[in-house]
């Protein structure tokens, strides 16, 4: 997109707790998450994302760069971003192509359907214990039979003002089972942006196959 970002950031309204801080921040973090390719942020999953073109979830989608990165691949893409300023960006970034939702986790509200991929990346550690077993319950619901759940845990110092939670990746495999889904893929890796200390886990979970 030509010229300065910022001219289309506005001011946060009615945020959701967990994307405080995101909203003043986003021209600066957006540039960030665009300069990095979806086929390096997600290498270690990129076997669970369909070939054929297929339904996907995007929760928490920020500047839309995983979104975008899907629908080239061919699927139609729904990007649930609670942060305005986010929003603003990704459809000045990447146009009509992506189908944009203000929603948030736990509850998801607005999402109809259900989907064959549902990506989760930086998101889930921004609820709290009682938030992620909610929400865990709807993206159970969310996800289609043999379909799949991908989430990007941040590991390593939390961040100053934002609301963050240590979570790991077996408490969130745990939890998933309760709720009939199936860790298929947990793997480690380094933070892309270099931060000190700070590495991501990455855990793929499945919908088993109706009968």
């Amino acid at each position: 997109m030509a010229g300065d970002w910022g001219a289309i950031v506005s001011q946060k309204h009615g945020l959701v707790a967990g994307a405080a801080g995101y909203g003043g921040a986003a021209d600066s973090l957006a540039r960030q998450y665009e300069a990095l390719a979806f086929d390096e942020v997600h290498a270690a999953v990129l076997g669970w994302v369909p070939d054929a073109p297929s339904r996907v979830l995007d929760v928490g989608a920020g500047s839309g760069r995983d979104a975008a990165a899907l629908v080239a691949r061919g699927h139609a893409v729904t990007a649930v971003e609670p942060t305005q300023e986010f929003r603003a960006i990704g459809e000045a970034l990447h146009g009509p192509t992506i189908r944009w939702l203000d929603d948030s986790l736990p509850e998801l509200r607005s999402v109809r359907g259900v989907f064959d991929l549902v990506l989760l990346s930086a998101v889930w550690m921004h609820l709290d214990p009682t938030e992620r077993r909610t929400g865990m319950a709807r993206l159970a619901g969310l996800v289609a039979p043999g379909g799949h759940v991908i989430l990007t845990l941040h590991q390593g110092p939390l961040p100053p003002r934002r609301r963050m939670f240590d979570v790991t990746a077996l408490e969130t495999i745990d939890l998933a089972g309760h709720r009939g889904l199936r860790g298929v893929h947990h793997s480690e890796t380094a933070d892309a942006l270099g931060r000190p200390g700070v590495h991501w886990s990455t855990v793929v979970l499945a919908q088993e196959e109706s009968p």
